[in-house]
Formats: structure tokens, sequence, C-alpha cells
């Protein structure tokens, strides 16, 4: 394995257990462990498109961190 399928699989696990954990009702949907595990996630897989120079999911994955940083703030804003 190189270093980007290394870091783009690191970011992808994450992103897909922040959803399991979601679904399954082990964090909430609009809890701060779900966006910080979306927004490394998402950070990781961005910068793993970035060294393959895959522009696709530069900006899935981008557009992925700036939804969650939203997010996050959301929760903060309600505190």
């Amino acid at each position: 394995m190189q270093y980007n399928d290394v870091i783009g699989t690191i970011g992808v696990g994450l992103i897909l257990i922040a959803y399991f954990l979601n679904i399954s009702a082990l964090i909430p949907k609009n809890g701060v462990l779900y966006f910080i595990l979306n927004i490394i996630g998402a950070s990781l897989a961005c910068y793993a498109s970035v060294l393959i120079n895959y522009t696709p999911f530069i900006i899935l994955e981008a557009t992925w961190v700036l939804v969650s940083f939203w997010g996050l703030f959301g929760v903060y804003k309600k505190a």
C-alpha cells in the first residue's frame, strides 16, 4: 500500500465509522463526535485525493469538510 492509499483508507474509514455509529444510535446525529469524525475523515480523504490529483473527490471531500464544520458550528451556536 502506498502512502496515499493508507491516508485515504483511514479517512474513509473514519467517515464510515461516524455513519455506522450514527445509524446505530450510538452517537447523536447532531453531536460533536459525529462532526469531528467527519471533519477528520473527510480531510484525510481530501488530502489523499490531492496526492493522486483526483479533482472530483477533492471537491467532494472538501465540501464534506465544510458542511461538517458548518454543522459543528451550529452545535456550538445552540449551546
